[in-house]
């Protein structure tokens, strides 16, 4: 497929009047200039990136978005969309250069419509994850999408990266439980694709053109999202496991165990819980004695009230389980609060990790049976780069998605660090490319992974998304310079 190259990053400044235009459609609230107003929306969740603006638009209405994307349209002014700016790709930063308009979409923040008897929701991209859970849960469903980020992440920035989180391997990411969008496109106009339809057969979907395009091909506005029952009867273990292989084995006899009930499984290793005990305070280990490298955090839910037959079809599991040395330990939560201690022990691995020293993580996809093979293999390339690395596998073992974190040699420096980063990237994407895995299972590309996806994905991939983007956005003012390379 022959495509024409995408043009350059645009450069055209935001002038005083379009400045002035956009200030009029905005109003005071809807548009800051002030540097220390603009500072929060520059700097991405790790503190590692930073970049510029001319201005922060907050926009309050669908209208208002569709208005300051006009008019950056006929300036030829770059936009950068962001939702609660806790992305770690890059994907809503804007670049060093940036000398256009960020777009907070935070005050786009209301609920349209719930109907529980119908399994929907229907929001503003606005609104923070955490308020949209606690909202389905006061009208006795649940919102499956999970995250460490939850109470600052947004619904519009969830779907333009497809996240994922700690339940894709029972309700699947966030792609599969969107039913209908709302876009600003680039030209400015809306497309009203906001339909509570689960069969729509006319043609494309396009509603999956926009999830997981991080903001290049337009503006999610609003989305109608689907719910579920709302768990009654939940059980959580906490599981000391003698390797990733036996993981895999329990999981699949989970399954069945379970009538097809688990909801969570994710795997943990003993360095990164380490720092965890380490650096964030209340947590406490479930099984401090007889340490192993590897543990699971497993779930089981149904929505039917069974006073506690769940807990007690898991213990019996993982008794078995025991008994023929696939369990060296485990613990079930006996209540709420101890469930919620589990999950707030994998939920700080993150920020554990940003106080332990340089290190590196690689957000991974193989398929599920191959995880075990995988970290043997990709730890062996790395370490004949780096001897002394401390590899650290983690995360949602359920769906085949590892944060591949390795830990830099106890003593080394972030300057010594930096020297072998590359090296360590290339040996872990080239085990990738041999074993079908992708290189970005849920972060998505943003700036960070731009020349990796360069490198592996498919030609035709990449030429025909460049066409869909040249085609849709033909100035390349939508959040240009992440995913693509131009």
């Amino acid at each position: 497929m022959n495509v024409v190259a995408l043009p350059q990053i645009p450069t055209t400044p935001a002038s005083p009047e379009l400045l002035a235009a956009l200030h009029a459609l905005l109003g005071d609230k809807g548009l800051l200039t002030a540097p220390e107003d603009m500072r929060p929306f520059l700097t991405d969740w790790r503190g590692q990136l930073t970049g510029t603006a001319a201005a922060v638009a907050r926009p309050a209405s669908t209208e208002d978005v569709a208005g300051l994307v006009r008019l950056c349209a006929a300036a030829g002014v770059a936009i950068v969309p962001q939702g609660g700016n806790t992305g770690l790709m890059g994907g809503a930063t804007p670049y060093a250069h940036h000398a256009g308009i960020v777009v907070s979409m935070g005050r786009m923040n209301r609920i349209i419509a719930v109907d529980p008897m119908g399994y929907t929701m229907t929001v503003e991209s606005g609104c923070i994850l955490q308020t949209l859970q606690e909202l389905a849960s006061s009208h006795d469903r649940l919102l499956p999408l999970s995250l460490g980020a939850q109470g600052s992440c947004t619904i519009g920035g969830n779907l333009s990266t497809n996240a994922g989180g700690a339940q894709v391997l029972h309700y699947g990411n966030t792609r599969s439980f969107v039913l209908g969008v709302e876009v600003v496109l680039p030209s400015g106009e809306i497309w009203d694709g906001l339909k509570a339809l689960k069969k729509d057969n006319t043609g494309y979907d396009l509603k999956h053109l926009f999830i997981g395009a991080e903001g290049t091909l337009g503006i999610i506005t609003k989305a109608v999202i689907k719910i579920w029952p709302k768990p009654k009867d939940v059980a959580t273990a906490w599981i000391c496991i003698t390797d990733p292989q036996a993981a895999v084995q329990l999981l699949s006899e989970a399954h069945i165990a379970s009538e097809n009930a688990v909801t969570s499984c994710e795997l943990m290793n003993r360095t990164n819980l380490a720092g965890v005990f380490r650096h964030v305070p209340g947590t406490i280990d479930p099984l401090p004695t007889g340490p192993s490298e590897y543990y699971l955090l497993m779930e089981w839910s149904s929505a039917l009230p069974k006073d506690g037959a769940m807990a007690a079809r898991m213990e019996e599991f993982l008794a078995d389980a025991m008994e023929r040395g696939l369990v060296l330990d485990a613990v079930i939560a006996q209540n709420v609060s101890q469930a919620r201690a589990f999950w707030h022990i994998r939920e700080s691995h993150a920020e554990a990790g940003r106080h332990d020293g340089p290190g590196t993580s690689y957000d991974i996809s193989v398929a599920s049976s191959r995880i075990p093979a995988f970290i043997d293999d990709a730890s062996a390339a790395v370490r004949a780069v780096l001897p002394d690395i401390r590899p650290a596998p983690m995360g949602h073992m359920g769906d085949g998605n590892l944060h591949f974190n390795f830990k830099a040699p106890i003593g080394m420096t972030n300057e010594a660090w930096r020297q072998y980063k590359q090296a360590v990237t290339r040996a872990v994407n080239d085990m990738l490319r041999d074993y079908g895995g992708s290189i970005s299972a849920e972060h998505g590309i943003g700036s960070e992974k731009l020349g990796e996806l360069a490198h592996y994905a498919d030609p035709v991939k990449m030429a025909t998304m460049r066409a869909i983007k040249r085609a849709l956005d033909p100035q390349n003012l939508m959040n240009p310079g992440k995913i693509f390379e131009v």
